[in-house]
């Protein structure tokens, strides 16, 4: 087999060999030449011929295509413009309801905005106000603070004169005029119905330095303290303790029946503990406290405050314990009352019935006298009870406990 490549188009195709040596041959005829150069015009026609009539099919195709395109692009178009309509109605309509709820927006913020204006107003002022009074506030405590500083200097620098000058006797004295002196101050406003003298009573061995006790308008006591008043001089030899005295006033409170023990003391300057207000000992002796002398009349009125807490049930207690007296009188008047009118019934009774038996032997015609005896036992009963009831109201009549006993039983 031979291969030949077609000079024209480039093809290649195969021959056997008598007919590639016919195409040998006929190319070197001339009358091949010939019939080659006649294909190749014809060839060329029929290319030419066929390239117009594609161009006509597809001129005709594409005048179609324009055609459905036109069509299609009108309808498009024309449901675009409708689109187009429908969109700026709503698009109108929004305008619109955005304009109503913008204009109402506006409303709304400007009503808003006056109300928060108002509102940061009268915060503005409170803060202001509320600025001046703490401002005032603080001031006055500043000042009160310096006026209590420049005292509590002032009260130092005084008892620091007193122990310069003073004997440790004098200094101890002193105190006492002083805790004295202020309750007098205080005694016909505040404590009317209160007694505090010194300790004179030395029976047991020893004594208190003040005893202060007071009572309520019906004479029960409220509240009782004994007072002990300590202080050395910083020239004394040996220096003393607040516990030092603690045990012989605990005795003295007890002595003298006195609820709390208090002791005034300016021992120990340096000690913190008694310098920063009230030391409550009672974890060492029952009610006990140690004080500094500016705490002495504070301290009295909040032991008296406390006890005026509990002077109710203390009321209620007393109370109390007068009516189980009322009561176990009145049970013992009661339960005697029954025993001899039950020995009186009983002697009765039986007489009584003696009598029945007596009567039962006598003749018919007493039948009547006898029917009377027996209609008085019936009288006898209501008498009794009427006789118990006549009893009670006379063992109530002087018994208001059990009296309003009676009533609410008779009530429910």
């Amino acid at each position: 087999m031979q291969e030949i490549k077609c000079p024209k188009c480039g093809e290649v195709f195969q021959v056997d060999e008598s007919g590639y040596a016919a195409i040998v041959k006929q190319v070197r005829d001339k009358e091949f030449e010939k019939e080659i150069s006649s294909r190749e015009i014809q060839f060329e026609n029929e290319k030419e011929a066929a390239i117009k009539l594609a161009k006509i099919e597809v001129e005709s195709k594409l005048k179609d295509t324009l055609v459905e395109k036109e069509k299609a692009l009108f309808d498009i178009s024309a449901q675009k413009d409708r689109e187009i309509l429908e969109l700026k109605a709503r698009l109108d309509n929004y305008e619109k309801d955005k304009a109503l709820e913008l204009n109402r927006f506006e409303i709304d913020k400007e009503r808003l905005i006056a109300e928060k204006d108002r509102q940061i107003a009268d915060l503005t002022g409170k803060i202001e106000s509320s600025e001046k009074e703490n401002l005032i506030k603080e001031l006055s405590i500043k000042q009160q603070y310096e006026i209590e500083l420049r005292y509590k200097d002032e009260e130092i620098t005084r008892i620091k004169d007193f122990k310069a000058k003073l004997s440790t006797k004098m200094i101890g004295e002193s105190l006492e005029q002083h805790c004295e002196m202020e309750f007098n101050k205080l005694r016909a406003t505040g404590f009317q119905n209160a007694y505090f003298e010194k300790d004179n009573d030395a029976k047991t061995g020893s004594k208190g330095d003040y005893i202060f006790r007071e009572s309520n308008s019906d004479g029960l006591e409220v509240v009782s303290i004994m007072f002990e008043m300590k202080n050395e001089a910083d020239t004394t030899s040996t220096k003393k303790k607040n516990e030092d005295f603690l045990k012989e006033l605990d005795k003295d409170r007890c002595e003298k029946n006195c609820e709390y023990a208090v002791l005034v003391s300016l021992l120990e300057p340096e000690n913190e503990l008694y310098n920063s207000g009230i030391v409550d000992m009672s974890h060492k002796f029952p009610k006990m406290y140690v004080i500094r002398p500016q705490f002495f009349i504070p301290m009295i009125t909040i032991l008296r405050n406390a006890s005026l807490n509990s002077l109710q049930y203390k009321q209620e207690l007393a109370v109390i314990r007068n009516q189980n007296i009322d009561i176990s009188n009145f049970e013992e008047s009661m339960n005697e009352f029954k025993e001899k009118f039950a020995r009186n019934y009983e002697i009765a009774s039986k007489k009584f019935k003696t009598a029945i038996e007596e009567i039962d032997k006598t003749i018919d015609h007493l039948q009547k006298t006898k029917e009377a005896l027996l209609s008085s036992e019936n009288n006898l009963r209501l008498a009794n009870n009427k006789a118990e009831d006549l009893s009670i109201k006379r063992l109530t009549k002087n018994n208001p406990t059990m009296a309003a006993k009676f009533a609410e039983l008779k009530n429910n």
